[in-house]
C-alpha cells in the first residue's frame, strides 16, 4: 500500500537566495580575502592535477562558445557597431587628452612669464 507524499514546506527562499545569504555570512565572518585564498588554492590544485594545457583547452572552448553565443544573440553586425563605438570613444579620449595637455602647457607658459 502506498502512502501519499506530504508536501514539502518551503521557506520562501530560492536556492540562489540561500546561496547568496550563505556567501554573505561567510564574507562577514572570514572577510573577502577568504575567497581569494580558496580560489588560489583551488586553482593551484587544478593546475597540479591537470597541467597548463588544461587551461589552454578550456580557454579556447570558452572563447569559442562565448563568441558564438554573442554572434547568435546579437547578429554579426553587432561586432561592427561595437567596434565603431570603441573607435569613437578612443578618438574622443585622444582629443580630450590633447586639450588637457594644451591647457597645461598654456598654464605653465603663463607662470613662466
Amino acid at each position: 500500500m502506498s502512502t501519499p507524499e506530504t508536501p514539502k514546506k518551503t521557506t520562501g527562499m530560492s536556492v540562489r537566495e540561500a546561496g547568496q545569504k550563505g556567501g554573505e555570512t561567510v564574507k562577514k565572518k572570514y572577510g573577502p580575502e577568504f575567497y581569494e585564498q580558496i580560489g588560489r588554492k583551488g586553482g593551484l590544485a587544478t593546475k597540479q592535477a591537470h597541467g597548463h594545457e588544461f587551461y589552454e583547452q578550456i580557454g579556447k572552448k570558452g572563447g569559442k562558445k562565448g563568441g558564438e553565443a554573442t554572434r547568435d544573440r546579437y547578429g554579426p553586425d553587432f561586432y561592427e557597431r561595437i567596434g565603431q563605438k570603441g573607435g569613437q570613444k578612443v578618438k574622443q579620449l585622444i582629443e580630450e587628452g590633447k586639450r588637457a595637455a594644451a591647457a597645461a602647457n598654456a598654464e605653465e607658459e603663463k607662470r613662466a612669464s
